[in-house]
């Protein structure tokens, strides 16, 4: 895999999992802890497009 496509890949999860912390945000009754790990998946997604992209 190139590292374009591997970006691309990166920044669709990236997406995806913003999408989801919205919606589990807007959820009544959500696991706080569980937002919480989404985001750190968001972080760690959003670590890896920066080193790769410089």
């Amino acid at each position: 895999m190139s590292v374009i496509a591997h970006l691309e890949e990166l920044k669709k999860k990236h997406q995806s999992l913003s999408d989801q912390v919205d919606m589990a945000q807007r959820s009544p009754g959500i696991d706080q802890m569980e937002v919480a790990t989404m985001k750190k998946q968001k972080l760690k997604l959003k670590e890896e497009i920066t080193r790769l992209s410089s």
